[in-house]
């Protein structure tokens, strides 16, 4: 078995109004040392080990369904069972 964490973020060229608004917040806080907040999605998937490669897998479910392409990036991290 294959535990991945899978965290999708906005493209550095796309506006992230959420993180505005938690920057934002921040500042009125008092913690102005704070240049940027970037919001973004996270998730954990278990994957039964298969013939199908696992990066290929995963690969195709973020661009099909996990990340708009166009406007987000995103990023994994594959662990076998052994590893979590």
């Amino acid at each position: 078995m294959y535990f991945v964490k899978v965290y999708v973020t906005y493209k550095d060229s796309v506006l992230d109004p959420q993180g505005e608004a938690v920057k934002g917040a921040v500042h009125r806080l008092g913690y102005d040392e704070i240049e940027d907040v970037r919001i973004g999605k996270y998730f954990e998937i278990k994957v039964a080990k298969s013939d199908r490669p696992v990066e290929e897998m995963i690969e195709e479910v973020c661009d099909k369904l996990l990340a708009n392409v166009n406007m987000e990036t995103y990023r994994y991290e594959i662990m076998t069972s052994e590893e979590v």
